[in-house]
């Protein structure tokens, strides 16, 4: 009885137990902390207000309005020698009064041409 009992537990245990299959790399290291935390990372990057193509529409938006800005400075420059000019140049006021706004002295005739090719 002990030899066949023997026999049972020999042939119940296995020889040799195979190495345990080790697990893919996704399976060790993304659980679900990583994943939240990969998750939330891409949507501050992308998807909300601070993110990076945000900031790109911005900083475009920035340039073409500092573009305009200038342009507008050197206007209002012009404009301010202009007018500084005017007060001081009667001849250049009457210049200004007849190109710009079509005036003419009482025994003058003003005609005005115009290019219709543009």
């Amino acid at each position: 009885m002990i030899e066949d009992e023997l026999k049972e537990a020999a042939a119940n245990t296995p020889a040799e137990s195979p190495a345990p299959k080790p697990k893919p790399w996704a399976v060790r290291y993304l659980t679900l902390p990583v994943l939240v935390g990969i998750g939330v990372i891409v949507y501050l990057t992308f998807f909300s207000e601070n993110s990076i193509t945000q900031r790109v529409r911005y900083q475009q938006m920035i340039d073409s309005l500092t573009v305009g800005l200038r342009a507008q400075q050197d206007s209002l420059e012009y404009y301010r020698d202009l007018n500084r000019r005017l007060f001081n140049d009667p001849e250049l006021m009457e210049q200004v009064v007849r190109e710009q706004y079509n005036m003419n002295r009482p025994h003058e005739d003003v005609y005005v041409m115009t290019n219709d090719n543009q």
